[in-house]
Parts: C-alpha cells; structure tokens; sequence
C-alpha cells in the first residue's frame, strides 16, 4: 500500500521535507522502522501521530493511501 507521511515543525526540518510518500507498506511498524531508518535523527524527538487528521494514540490499521502526520509537541497561545 501507498502512504503519505507529513512533517511539522521540527521533523519537517530534520527531514528536510513537509511530506513524502511510501510505498509497498505492509503495517504502521513497517513504516515507522522505514521512516527511522531515512532519518534515524527523530528517534530522539517526541511527536504525536495523526491518521488522516485525527490525532491517535496507538498504532493505527493503514489502509492504501492514508495519510500519517508526524506532529511536535505544540503550545496554544
């Protein structure tokens, strides 16, 4: 399956890229070792992941062309 994968704050910069795409992804582990293996860096980052706009707090079922958001911690003002 196909998944977009968008950076924020902080992962868009250590990755040098707002968004990317992934291909023949089988699970969400599957993708989170691809991501950390192209930018071993974020493991040393706290984020939150959305699926498809909706933050989650575990591990989320992909389906083809879902959208996962890498999100930084972040303050209201």
């Amino acid at each position: 399956m196909e998944i977009k994968v968008l950076f924020f704050g902080v992962l868009a910069e250590i990755t040098k890229t707002r968004f990317k795409h992934y291909r023949d992804i089988t699970s969400y582990d599957d993708l989170r070792l691809r991501i950390q293996d192209e930018f071993p860096e974020i493991v040393h980052y706290n984020y939150r992941i959305a699926l498809n706009s909706e933050i989650i707090n575990e591990d989320p079922e992909l389906k083809n062309e879902d959208e996962i958001a890498y999100m930084p911690p972040f303050a209201g003002g």
